[in-house]
């Protein structure tokens, strides 16, 4: 039987979780689907996709220093090209949900979309409110990653939303956890390490762990290293050195491996003010590390079993923060019981039964009809 092509379509590739969730789904539907592209305005993690996917972007020149709106329009403009060359394709929007949806519904194209985070972090705006309300239900199929997400979407919406955990590659984590560091801001085994990794935005609320950080700091003798590229890197870095913190805290760019620094370290903080499901924390709980993280919707309390599997926290309450620090670092031989509970609970994010209902799901809309 004939199918039709699947464009996949994610216009700003950042190095977050959402695009390791891409890179997974993409990579496990090559294996399945023969005609597979991917639209975007980036091309920095090419290497990461399965050579079999045929990747349709602008020159690296051309898309440098964009904003996110502009790189919408490009990969609006490049999905229009294609629809010219051929129209027997499908569309699975990873991002600019609503301007895809658009898109497909003008021209008449079957269109599968994953959100990535809560309506808690961007549905406060009444207009975009509105405008979701009325578009998100165009789409042929909405995907969630978890639970609670599901739940506020469905309410919130009045969507009927498939529910699909994230695929988890311990596999490639496993490989890459002890790769050298050659940093040697962690080298100190009298030091209690403290790691973040995340986009330096305002949803990961950085400031609450650097104020944590500097109550505890006077406490223990500690060190904070910060992952991370974004829009906020100069106030995070005013902040150092405004409090004297440079001694005790690093800040170093995105990471291809933060596996081996996580594994370094011996505790992992998330300050997220919303989340999807994080993936961060799927990756610190398979290195066996405590976690502590807000209680953010959504995606933190169901990944740590609603605190078995580590310390949650009030949306920046930098305070409350810096007194989970303070008790797990007294209590690290007994919490290594919650952080084992956390690793056995990870089989319900296994890579090839997720991936599979990826493609079960979309697989329908590739027969022609």
């Amino acid at each position: 039987m004939q199918t039709k092509s699947l464009i996949l379509f994610m216009p700003s590739i950042e190095g977050g979780g959402v695009e390791k969730n891409l890179i997974i789904i993409s990579n496990y539907f090559s294996k399945k689907i023969k005609n597979i592209k991917l639209i975007s305005a980036e091309n920095r993690l090419h290497n990461f996709f399965n050579k079999k996917i045929n990747f349709i972007s602008p020159s690296r020149k051309f898309s440098k220093n964009k904003n996110k709106i502009t790189k919408y329009l490009i990969c609006l403009f490049l999905l229009f090209k294609e629809y010219l060359k051929n129209k027997n394709f499908i569309i699975f929007a990873f991002q600019a949900n609503i301007y895809a949806i658009i898109f497909a519904k003008i021209l008449n194209i079957k269109i599968i979309t994953r959100s990535n985070s809560s309506p808690s972090g961007w549905s406060k705006n009444p207009l975009k409110k509105i405008l979701f309300k009325f578009f998100l239900p165009m789409a042929n199929e909405i995907i969630v990653n978890s639970y609670d997400f599901k739940k506020q979407m469905d309410k919130e919406f009045n969507l009927e939303t498939k529910l699909i955990l994230n695929p988890f590659d311990y596999k490639k984590i496993k490989k890459l956890k002890n790769e050298k560091i050659k940093d040697n801001f962690f080298k100190d085994k009298k030091n209690f390490k403290i790691i973040n990794t995340a986009r330096l935005t305002d949803q990961k609320d950085h400031l609450t762990l650097l104020k944590a950080f500097k109550i505890i700091n006077k406490k223990i003798k500690s060190k904070l290293l910060i992952i991370g590229s974004g829009k906020n890197k100069e106030i995070i870095k005013n902040y150092i050195s405004e409090n004297n913190l440079h001694y005790s805290v690093k800040l170093i760019p995105f990471q291809n491996n933060p596996y081996n620094y996580i594994n370094a370290a011996d505790l992992f903080i998330l300050t997220s003010k919303f989340e999807g499901l994080p993936n961060v924390l799927l990756e610190a709980l398979s290195l066996k590390k405590f976690v502590i993280s807000t209680n953010c919707p959504t995606g933190p309390s169901e990944i740590l079993l609603h605190g078995k599997a580590g310390y949650l926290f009030e949306i920046g309450n930098y305070k409350q923060l810096a007194k989970k620090i303070l008790i797990h670092y007294k209590k690290q031989r007994r919490n290594r019981l919650m952080t084992n509970y956390g690793y056995l609970s990870l089989s319900r994010y296994d890579y090839k039964k997720n991936c599979e209902k990826y493609f079960n799901l979309i697989s329908d809309y590739l027969k022609n009809e």
